[in-house]
C-alpha cells in the first residue's frame, strides 16, 4: 500500500499500461540528449507577433501560423477585453445547451457572407470544426475520399464518421478521377472528397480548381479545409479557392481562427441551407462547450481586418517570397514552391532536432517536423511566415540560416558526440 492508504499502482503485476509507448520514449530520450525538448519548451513572455522571449534572449518567432501578424492588433485586443467586461470570460456550456451569444451568431453570419455561402457553422476549435462536419455529413453508405497528405483532424473525422475511406495520391486529381470511377455505391450513397487549400507540413498549394472539375463531373460534394490560407490567398482573403476562381463550386468550406483570424475557434460553411441541419447531429458541436465571448470576438474583429487590410496579404507574400528565395539561394531543400509555409527538409530526425536546437540558441524559432507528422516520413524545419515580419526580421532569419549552413560540420561533430556521451 502506500503512504497515502491508497493502492500502490507501481506495484500491478505485468506490463505498465504505458509499456506500449516504450519505443516512442527511447526515440524522445535521442531527441533530449541533442539540447531542449522541442515538443515541451516554454517562452517565458510572447512580447509581439514576431517576437518572444527565454530567458534573457529576445527570440524571433518563425513558426507560429500567425499568417496575418493580428494576435496583437489593437482592434482584436480590445474586443476581446470588452467580450470579457460585458460577458465573462467563458460559456460553461455547448450552445445546444446553453443557448448561442448573439457574438456566435454574428460572426456565424458575417463568415457567411465573406465566403458566399448561405450557411456557417463555428466551433471551439478548428480540429473539432472538422471532426464534426465530417462526422455529420457522412453516413454509413457514404465513401470519404481523402488526399494522402490529409491533416490529422481530417483522417481522425474519417474514423470517428465509421465510413468506407479511400485515399488518393496527394495533390493529385487524375488519380482522384480514376478512384471515383470505379468506386460502387450503396443505393443512397455519395461521395465526400476532402482535400486542404494549402498544406501545413511543406506548403503546398492543392489545384482546387481541377479537383472541382472531377467532383462535378462524378456528383461528388468537395469539402475544402483552408485553415492555413484563408485570410491569406485571394483578392478578398477568402482563400485558395477563391484564388483560383472555385469559390461558388466548394460545398463545405472549413477554417480555423487560430491562424489568421487571431483567436482559437473554427468554422464550416456551405453552399447548402440543409448543413444548418447537422446542429442536431454533430456530436463535437453538441457535447463541446461553446466558444468563449473574447475568442469569438477577437475573431471579429480579425475577419474585419482581412477584408479591410488587402496591404497584410501583400506583405506576407512579399515576405514569403524573400525568404524562399534567399533559403533556395543557399541550395537548401525545399519542399514546395513559395507560400506562408516554408519547409526546409533535412536528412534525418537527429540532424533537424540538432540544427533546431541551434537555431533557437542563436534567437530564431521554426518548428521541428518529425515523423509521423509529416508527409513521406520528412524531418523537417518548418518556418511559418507573418505579414508582421519585416524585410530586416526576414534577413535576420536567412543570416541564421546561412550561418547554420556553414557551421554543419562542427554541428554533426557535436550531435555524435552527446550522443555517444549518454550511451
Amino acid at each position: 500500500m502506500s503512504g497515502t492508504g491508497g493502492a500502490d499502482v507501481s506495484a500491478k503485476p505485468g506490463l505498465s499500461i504505458f509499456s506500449k509507448y516504450e519505443p516512442l520514449r527511447e526515440r524522445a530520450s535521442v531527441l533530449n540528449k541533442l539540447g531542449i525538448d522541442p515538443f515541451n519548451m516554454t517562452f517565458d513572455d510572447i512580447m509581439g507577433p514576431t517576437r518572444g522571449r527565454i530567458g534573457n534572449r529576445e527570440i524571433i518567432l518563425a513558426g507560429t501560423n500567425n499568417y496575418l501578424g493580428l494576435t496583437y492588433d489593437a482592434g482584436a485586443r480590445a474586443a476581446a477585453k470588452d467580450a470579457i467586461d460585458r460577458h465573462g470570460t467563458g460559456t460553461t456550456g455547448s450552445r445546444i445547451a446553453n443557448g448561442s451569444y448573439v457574438e456566435h451568431a454574428r460572426l456565424e453570419r458575417d463568415l457567411a457572407e465573406h465566403l458566399r455561402k448561405p450557411s456557417c457553422i463555428v466551433f471551439t476549435t478548428g480540429y473539432v470544426t472538422n471532426l464534426a462536419a465530417m462526422t455529420g455529413l457522412a453516413g454509413p453508405d457514404d465513401v470519404i475520399f481523402i488526399d494522402a497528405d490529409a491533416h490529422a483532424c481530417i483522417i481522425d473525422g474519417t474514423r470517428l464518421a465509421g465510413t468506407t475511406t479511400v485515399r488518393f495520391r496527394h495533390n493529385d486529381p487524375k488519380d482522384l478521377d480514376k478512384r471515383l470511377g470505379r468506386q460502387k455505391f450503396a443505393d443512397g450513397g455519395h461521395a465526400l472528397v476532402v482535400i486542404e487549400g494549402l498544406y501545413s507540413m511543406f506548403g503546398d498549394i492543392a489545384p482546387i480548381d481541377e479537383f472541382a472539375e472531377v467532383c462535378e463531373r462524378h456528383g461528388a460534394y468537395l469539402y475544402v479545409d483552408e485553415a492555413h490560407s484563408y485570410g491569406v490567398f485571394g483578392e478578398g482573403g477568402r482563400g485558395i479557392a477563391e484564388d483560383q476562381g472555385v469559390l461558388d463550386k466548394i460545398d463545405f468550406y472549413s477554417g480555423t481562427f487560430s491562424k489568421s483570424l487571431a483567436s482559437v475557434g473554427g468554422f464550416c460553411a456551405s453552399n447548402h441551407p440543409e448543413f444548418e441541419l447537422l446542429r442536431k447531429v454533430m456530436r463535437p458541436y453538441m457535447f463541446t462547450a461553446s466558444a468563449a465571448p473574447a475568442n469569438i470576438c477577437a475573431a471579429q474583429a480579425a475577419l474585419e481586418a482581412i477584408k479591410s487590410r488587402p496591404e497584410l496579404r501583400r506583405n506576407i507574400t512579399d515576405r514569403a517570397a524573400q525568404l524562399h528565395s534567399g533559403l533556395a539561394d543557399m541550395e537548401f531543400d525545399l519542399c514546395a514552391p513559395a507560400s506562408p509555409v516554408i519547409a526546409v527538409r533535412r536528412p534525418n530526425e537527429a540532424q533537424a532536432a540538432m540544427e533546431w536546437n541551434w537555431l533557437l540558441q542563436e534567437g530564431v524559432y521554426v518548428n521541428l517536423a518529425v515523423p509521423p507528422g509529416t508527409p513521406q516520413s520528412s524531418s523537417l524545419l518548418r518556418i511559418s511566415v507573418s505579414a508582421a515580419h519585416t524585410e530586416e526580421d526576414v534577413r535576420a532569419i536567412l543570416a541564421k540560416f546561412r550561418a547554420l549552413k556553414d557551421n554543419s560540420a562542427e554541428l554533426m561533430n557535436e550531435m555524435m558526440r552527446r550522443m555517444q556521451a549518454s550511451e
